[in-house]
């Protein structure tokens, strides 16, 4: 031992319970290495397309020049920052986006949960494959296809809504689609029809996990099927439903860009303009890449604070939380 270093006396418990643990561990892994390896292609996924383009958000506190590169171009710090909270639709920009988000969450998160509960009820196996089946294919169209889809179902000529609107009323039809009090109702709507089927899946493989004895002993005690599914199949599922709200949450500020760009008319700019559409006409568009990586890595500082809120939320309400 070298002059003024200390010897350092581990107890021998301490050792043998690491020793233990680690020989656990080991077999444990050697065991389920086959299973270890389907986590794979998931972290390789998740280390290329969402950690090492961190690296870009860089230009956020720069004025970003292609000649110069990255690390090359000036360093401007909050600059960029500054420039997006003082500009003059950042209120309106940021109310749109939270708009849309919180109506697709408040009417968009219970219909699946509802959806899996009525699916979990008995009933003629090839009648539950349909109506599955039926649900969860609009998941699989693109959402070019389910635009286009509300732009022929809601046309002025020839719109199944309007025949049946001028049919029952006599008025003249309504071309809700360029309505800026339509695009928020239109949004939330074909988002719970697109993905109602799809997100049920969670909740179902949820229910399949109680216990089906609990069923049956309540049925012997006399409890209908609503009492069962209040006091057996609601609780047995309340931690999925709350981890998924957290998350969802957590997403408050990603509004689905790609459907608001192609529902976007210039009738409805003042209620479809979000952060993301924002980011898009600044950095493809007027090719201000630092300013539009600086409100992107903005939106991204929302959602995080906004999961670790609704975590510790749930966390002391419930016992349930991410962590």
């Amino acid at each position: 031992m070298l002059p003024g270093q200390m010897e350092i006396d581990l107890p021998k418990s301490f050792l043998d319970r690491t020793g233990t643990l680690l020989s656990r561990y080991y077999r444990g892994f050697r065991k389920s290495f086959s299973l270890q390896l389907l986590v794979v292609p998931g972290l390789v996924y998740f280390i290329i397309f969402h950690y090492v383009p961190m690296y870009g958000v860089l230009i956020a506190f720069k004025n970003f020049k292609f000649s110069k590169g990255v690390l090359g171009s000036e360093w401007v710090g909050l600059y960029q920052f500054e420039l997006f909270l003082s500009h003059p639709n950042f209120a309106q920009l940021v109310l749109n986006t939270l708009l849309l988000s919180v109506y697709a969450l408040i009417w968009g998160f219970l219909p699946p949960i509802i959806f899996a509960l009525f699916l979990h009820e008995p009933m003629p196996r090839a009648y539950r494959k349909t109506i599955q089946t039926v649900s969860y294919l609009p998941h699989f169209i693109s959402t070019v296809a389910v635009v286009g889809i509300l732009f022929v179902v809601l046309s002025p000529q020839g719109g199944i809504v309007n025949l049946i609107y001028v049919s029952l009323t006599g008025r003249e039809p309504i071309y809700f689609i360029a309505q800026a009090q339509y695009f928020r109702a239109l949004y939330v709507i074909s988002e719970i029809w697109q993905h109602l089927g799809f997100s049920a899946i969670i909740y179902l493989a949820a229910l399949s996990a109680i216990d089906t004895s609990l069923y049956e002993s309540a049925s012997m005690d006399g409890a209908t099927r609503t009492q069962q599914m209040l006091r057996i199949s609601i609780p047995g599922i309340l931690p999925t439903i709350i981890i998924l709200l957290i998350l969802s949450i957590g997403r408050l500020m990603n509004v689905s860009l790609e459907k608001v760009l192609l529902m976007q008319l210039p009738a409805t700019y003042e209620v479809s303009d979000v952060l993301g559409t924002y980011v898009y006409r600044l950095g493809l568009t007027e090719m201000r890449y630092s300013y539009a990586a600086a409100v992107g890595f903005f939106n991204s500082l929302i959602n995080v604070i906004l999961i670790i809120v609704a975590n510790t939320l749930a966390k002391r309400m419930t016992d349930y939380s991410l962590w």
